[in-house]
């Protein structure tokens, strides 16, 4: 069994079955110090039920966990102390003010950072005395977060961040994600948001029917896609001859009005250079080039044969 300081999170065959059904399916992977790792599914493909076995929430059925050295079914108080829960729905009371609820929660936890440290950090303490009825939805997520944050956890979990908010909410919360990146805070969230896990995550899983079917860096997972990079050179003069037979393109298409050269490469980069050495060759001005690779959600299109928000 890994040792804390080896592994945040150590997960080997996890099972939670209900019944006949088989939620997780012997699922291993694991989470370093610090870094951001991001759980993607489409609904029911067993990511929630995961994130809530790390969090001692739910008892799993078979399985090696660990998480931050503690067994989170038989040592959960323990774990309580070190980890932040920010879930994607935080119902409040509507009359408790922002500073209450800072002390609620704050009583759960046997040691607590500085309250109006943390709302000054959140952009709250402007509303520190106003009513959680009160609050705009980014409010609301942010003081979520606040909540998470007021025992100074080792593991944060973010279950759903931005879900529900409007675009510019999304990447203030996206920017207070990133700044707890910067503090090396070991982050395990879930995320219906492509963008959002290759801009913030350092590894994520894709979990589909309750099994990981691959997992990596956004850039390991891309470069392992059977999609290929796609390439466009647009030309000052029209070119009418024939295409060559560039290396490593597997399609290669011009436009009607000659100005547009379209290739499918497996090593793009070493296509466009002999591409743009033809193009000189020709004494052609390029006027432009575009470079297209698979995205994290090309990726998940084709393994899941789904969109993450579907």
């Amino acid at each position: 069994m890994a040792t804390n300081g080896e592994f945040a999170i150590y997960v080997r065959g996890l099972r939670k079955a209900y019944g006949a059904f088989e939620a997780v399916k012997g699922i291993d992977f694991e989470v370093r110090p610090g870094e951001v790792f991001g759980l993607l599914g489409p609904n029911g493909a067993g990511k929630t039920t995961t994130v809530e076995i790390l969090e001692g929430l739910r008892p799993r059925t078979a399985g090696d966990v660990k998480v931050l050295d503690f067994d989170p079914d038989r040592q959960k108080q323990r774990l309580k102390d070190r980890i932040g829960v920010c879930l994607q729905a935080t119902n409040l009371p509507d009359k408790i003010t922002v500073t209450e609820a800072l002390q609620l929660f704050g009583a759960f936890y046997t040691r607590n950072v500085d309250g109006a440290a943390l709302l000054r950090r959140l952009q709250l303490d402007e509303k520190k005395d106003a009513a959680y009825a009160t609050l705009s939805g980014g409010q609301k997520q942010r003081l979520a977060i606040a909540l998470a944050l007021i025992n100074d956890p080792q593991l944060l979990f973010l279950d759903e961040p931005t879900t529900g908010l409007d675009p510019q909410v999304r990447l203030e919360i996206r920017d207070l994600i990133e700044e707890l990146k910067a503090e090396k805070r070991t982050i395990v969230m879930t995320t219906h948001y492509i963008e959002e896990a290759e801009r913030l995550c350092d590894r994520v899983a894709i979990i589909d029917s309750g099994e990981i079917i691959a997992s990596g860096s956004p850039r390991e997972l891309q470069a392992k896609s059977a999609n290929q990079a796609a390439i466009e050179i647009v030309l000052a003069q029209p070119w009418s001859g024939d295409l060559p037979a560039w290396p490593h393109a597997i399609r290669t298409a011009l436009s009607q009005d000659g100005r547009r050269i379209q290739v499918t490469s497996e090593k793009p980069a070493r296509t466009l250079v002999e591409m743009v050495k033809w193009v000189d060759a020709q004494r052609i001005d390029l006027e432009d080039v575009h470079l297209k690779r698979p995205t994290l959600e090309d990726v998940f299109i084709e393994l899941t044969g789904k969109k993450l928000r579907d």
